[in-house]
């Protein structure tokens, strides 16, 4: 099987299972596969609920009942992964943009990554994009000791930063907090992440930014979605 087959099998079953456990699946997904990661972009998902609690700017009820939604739904979508293409998942991660009504499914497969493959590791202003992740990150919390991004293909990059928690995060995750941090970082690191800026030197628009973190790893997740260009 090829892997537009494996990614059209996917998207199939996440639309099932998001239908199934949402009570609403997403108007569009788009799967893509490149090892070690696979991202699942959600459009047009948002239930006629979660749309009065949207327009009453009750936007953390809605992420705190698809955290719980989605906790009864990441093992079985791990499980379909594996069936699919034969290699364990590590990790799921997962963000939303409820004004844009869209979604980012990321997961992490127990693979290395190709280090020969220059499209996937070079792409323009790498560098500068760097410097504005680390200029973030380090204004929420502290600079990433090690950072690396990937561009999957002409629309998703993939960044990883690793080492970035502060000892008042740590603490707070100890103490059972992990949910909560979750949702106050998630507002905070986009609101410092400068769009603009990135747009400029990327040469591209910027449909959706999303992140997510693995507190057990020390690990942030940034995944940019760039618009289609014509």
């Amino acid at each position: 099987m090829t892997s537009k087959t494996h990614e059209s099998d996917i998207a199939s079953y996440v639309g099932k299972l998001f239908r199934d456990n949402f009570g609403k699946g997403p108007g569009s997904i788009y799967v893509s596969i490149a090892e070690p990661f696979i991202t699942i972009h959600l459009r047009d998902f948002l239930a006629p609920m979660e749309k009065i609690l949207l327009d009453r700017k009750d936007d953390l009820k809605i992420q705190e009942t698809r955290d719980i939604l989605m906790e009864e739904t990441i093992p079985a979508l791990k499980d379909y992964i594996k069936s699919v293409i034969h290699i364990d998942v590590r990790n799921i991660y997962y963000d939303w943009s409820l004004e844009n009504k869209t979604g980012i499914i990321l997961a992490v497969l127990d693979t290395e990554i190709d280090n020969t493959n220059d499209d996937y590791l070079t792409y323009p202003s790498k560098m500068k994009v760097h410097e504005e992740i680390a200029r973030f990150t380090k204004k929420a919390q502290k600079e990433p000791k090690n950072l690396q991004s990937y561009m999957l293909n002409s629309r998703t990059l993939v960044s990883v930063r690793e080492d970035i928690l502060v000892r008042i995060e740590k603490e707070l995750i100890k103490s059972g907090f992990s949910e909560q941090l979750k949702l106050s970082k998630r507002g905070l690191e986009k609101d410092l992440l400068d769009i603009e800026y990135l747009e400029s030197v990327m040469k591209a628009e910027i449909e959706d930014a999303f992140v997510d973190w693995d507190f057990e790893l020390n690990k942030g997740f940034l995944i940019l979605i760039l618009k289609a260009t014509t």
